[in-house]
């Protein structure tokens, strides 16, 4: 579904047509990063196996948001926009080709599809993002947003009391009493609605104000992507020594503290480096987070619903990044670096980059609190080993 949505966004006729195959191509990617821990969970029944692979994937995804700049800006300047799908294409067949020698898993008691959740979550999100979208444009006050609002609360109310009748839940709201379960999801929406979210507005910041082109921001962001790697491998090595709840909320410490510099060193005539002090101080967390937050996902449920532990928590990681877009957006003009005077751009990025902060400085003590609260000490690897 995703590499075939991706050959339909290259070669679409028009917006119409190129945003209906980015949405199919979303749904793609949402199943693709649900079952991906379950996959991983499955092939790795050593605790130093699992450590290695979740190395390899928490690189992966951090390098990816920072890699993703640069070849987007190399393909559409040397090639066109359209080549930044194409791309997608034979690396989507080479992933179905190997993805026919993966052993998988079944849950014995496997549940049907939650319709009437699914339904409700996906209008809930819609609303609540399209609101703060639209805030700053429309006015907090127009009947668009405040309807909006309105709407999205009434859509993940019935959302809890759907969950809570169904047979077959979506998403069992029992487990949210176990803090194992509730910590990894609330670290991994902070690291996505604060420093993941926060990459457009720096990469608005580097090309409407400081003047870089796409490939320009692409460099930029490489010495950040190369920490990520580095720090991530090392990290599935940390795992198997130090409790993988202690170095989650440490990395998102990081995160936080590199978000807050951000709004110290950036100025609407300041140079691109001016990024770097906080974006290498949030890669360094990002290595850290990511291998050790996908391990405490998988532990918080027995390995049989590995798949359920990998859909919850990647719930939560694509909740953050949309909402965090969306509300960082609120912090900044409403027409972005190009309508607006530098000076004016800058100071509402500093607001948002420091209210990315808060958010990940608070996940990081709620996420540590409930790890404390569930003797999470013993760390996911440890768990899946036992």
């Amino acid at each position: 579904m995703f590499t075939a949505a991706s050959a339909a966004c290259a070669v679409s006729p028009g917006i119409g047509t190129l945003v209906a195959a980015r949405a199919v191509q979303g749904i793609g990617a949402a199943v693709l990063f649900a079952t991906a821990l379950a996959l991983i969970s499955e092939v790795t029944p050593t605790a130093e196996e699992r450590a290695r692979a979740l190395g390899v994937y928490g690189a992966s995804i951090g390098a990816a948001f920072a890699i993703g700049p640069f070849v987007g800006g190399v393909l559409t300047d040397a090639i066109g926009w359209r080549a930044i799908f194409w791309c997608n294409v034979p690396i989507g067949l080479l992933a179905l080709a190997l993805a026919r020698r993966v052993q998988e898993s079944r849950d014995p008691q496997a549940r049907r599809l939650d319709v009437p959740g699914q339904l409700a979550l996906v209008a809930g999100l819609f609303l609540l993002v399209l609101a703060l979208l639209r805030g700053n444009e429309d006015g907090w006050g127009s009947g668009l947003v405040a309807g909006s609002l309105a709407g999205a609360a009434v859509a993940l109310g019935a959302l809890v009391v759907i969950e809570h009748r169904s047979r077959a839940p979506m998403l069992p709201l029992r487990h949210f009493r176990q803090p194992a379960f509730s910590a990894p999801q609330v670290l991994v929406f902070g690291i996505s609605a604060s420093f993941f979210a926060g990459f457009l507005y720096l990469t608005l910041y580097l090309q409407g104000v400081v003047g870089l082109s796409p490939l320009q921001t692409g460099l930029a962001y490489l010495p950040g992507t190369a920490l990520v790697f580095v720090v991530s491998g090392t990290t599935a090595g940390l795992m198997t020594r130090f409790a993988p709840a202690a170095l989650a909320v440490v990395g998102l410490l990081l995160v936080a503290a590199g978000m807050a510099v951000f709004a110290w060193t950036t100025h609407a005539d300041s140079g691109w480096a001016s990024i770097l002090p906080g974006f290498l101080l949030a890669s360094v967390g990002t290595g850290l987070f990511n291998p050790s937050g996908s391990a405490l996902a998988l532990a918080a449920l027995p390995p049989e619903q590995s798949g359920l532990a990998a859909g919850a928590n990647d719930t939560f990681r694509q909740t953050g990044l949309a909402v965090g877009v969306a509300w960082l957006g609120t912090f900044v003009p409403a027409a972005g670096p190009y309508g607006a005077d530098a000076a004016g751009f800058v100071d509402g990025l500093h607001h948002a980059v420091l209210a990315g902060a808060v958010v990940a400085l608070g996940c990081a003590v709620v996420g540590g609190v409930l790890l404390r609260a569930g003797h999470g000490r013993g760390g996911a690897v440890e768990g899946h080993s036992r």
